[in-house]
């Protein structure tokens, strides 16, 4: 069985960041899948950019390069 999200964690994450902020029940969760989307839109990203320098690893420089791409993208 897998484990579930570290709510406790991610509760005390963001308090201490944002104190201010208030959330609802299940807004650690939506903080957490946002993050987990982010991490696989990163490896696809990165898998392609590998696949097109002939690569079979990915490296270093293909994941800097694709969070170059997705965090442009992802800006409002």
């Amino acid at each position: 069985m897998r484990r579930g999200a570290p709510r406790g964690t991610l509760r005390g994450l963001l308090k201490s960041h944002k104190p201010q902020l208030r959330l609802a029940a299940g807004g650690d969760l939506l903080v957490h899948l946002n993050f987990l989307m982010f991490l696989h839109r990163l490896a696809e990203e990165a898998r392609t950019n590998a696949f097109e320098n002939k690569s079979k690893t990915i490296k270093p420089e293909h994941t800097i390069a694709a969070a170059k791409v997705i965090l442009k993208r992802s800006r409002g």
